[in-house]
């Protein structure tokens, strides 16, 4: 079978039952990639700097040669990995597909490099060659992040779920996901919580530009469905990325459903998931909102956490970030049409029952 050149929309498609293989360097991978798809480098990133270099300042042929170099001792290796990731790929699928006898056992294989030149060409020709069926993203990476910027100009239905800081929204949504409800998690796709303490117990955020990549395909995917999607409600930016402003936009312009819990349930409820942490964590997670926060508050909540008493110091932030969630909900045009105040007693995931009956 030969190497067959497809689009974006195929290769999408394809990706969610076989194997992707990004094939530039790890370097590029790290910074963003197509989510999903593995790190299979042609070259290493010192390798590539060299190929690229002889390409710029000796010639193309020069390049190709020393590239050959390169790629000729990683030939069996790399078919000897792309086999094991085709078979756990086949197991994954066997597995989900028990019910229905299948027993799959296929080799087929995506690649893509940066602009579907030669790297994925070269990659594409060795699996081809062994026995894979190969397709190879026409345009490569660039045509998906152009496919990626393209899904932030669409239109969405959302609902935006809202709620002071320790109403539990991120576990309602959690909870509106096990339901059926259609949910992106903005926090899980950011790996933040939005706040100065919302890097706690998370792993490193992603570059802006691979939360762009997960957020376009989570957006695709939920679009898909006919209802419309939750999501919580958020500052732009969440940590150190930011939410595209077409689609945060949207989200101002949405549906509000506010979940009106008490003070203190809320601040019991903010103590118990973060004050499990280490205090020096919790300090300096303080310290950097202190311009915000102000200098008598800062060195109260500090003194508390130092003193060990936890709840004093959350009493004084959740005061502080009341202030600051009640400015941004109300910074929005006509939000008298567009919220749906629904009062609850004390944070649980029961809550949404109440959230659900509520819809408009």
């Amino acid at each position: 079978m030969a190497i067959q050149k497809i689009n974006i929309e195929e290769f999408l498609s394809l990706a969610a039952t076989y194997p992707v293989l990004d094939v530039r360097s790890p370097g590029e991978y790290k910074h963003a990639h197509i989510p999903g798809a593995y790190s299979f480098p042609l070259f290493t990133d010192e390798e590539r700097k060299v190929v690229g270099t002889a390409y710029k300042q000796q010639s193309r042929e020069e390049a190709i040669k020393i590239g050959l170099t390169f790629f000729g001792v990683k030939m069996r290796s790399m078919v000897e990995e792309a086999e094991k990731l085709v078979e756990e790929c086949n197991e994954i699928i066997r597995k989900k597909s028990v019910e229905s006898g299948s027993d799959r056992n296929d080799k087929t294989v995506l690649v893509h490099c940066w602009r579907g030149g030669m790297r994925s060409g070269g990659v594409a020709w060795l699996l081809d060659l062994y026995g894979f069926n190969v397709y190879t993203l026409v345009g490569g990476y660039k045509t998906f992040r152009r496919w990626a910027l393209d899904q932030f100009e669409q239109t969405y239905s959302f609902r935006i779920l809202a709620g002071f800081t320790g109403s539990g929204k991120t576990h309602l949504l959690e909870k509106l996901a096990k339901t059926g409800e259609n949910v992106i998690n903005l926090e899980a796709l950011a790996h933040h919580k939005g706040s100065a303490f919302g890097n706690l117990g998370m792993p490193p955020q992603p570059s802006q530009e691979h939360f762009e990549n997960k957020l376009a395909l989570a957006l695709f995917a939920a679009a898909k469905k006919p209802e419309p999607i939750w999501l919580e409600d958020e500052s732009q930016r969440i940590g150190d990325v930011n939410t595209p402003i077409s689609v945060w936009k949207q989200m101002r312009t949405s549906p509000v459903y506010f979940v009106d819990i008490p003070f203190e349930q809320r601040l019991k409820h903010i103590v118990a998931e973060y004050g499990k942490h280490e205090r020096e964590r919790l300090v300096n997670a303080v310290i950097r909102i202190k311009k915000r926060l102000g200098g008598l508050e800062t060195k109260e909540a500090v003194n508390a956490l130092i003193e060990d008493r936890v709840e004093d110091c959350f009493r004084i932030l959740l005061t502080y970030y009341d202030k600051w969630y009640s400015k941004g909900l109300h910074n929005r045009d006509n939000l008298q049409a567009l919220l749906v105040k629904i009062p609850c007693e004390t944070v649980q995931e029961s809550n949404i029952k109440q959230l659900l009956q509520l819809q408009v």
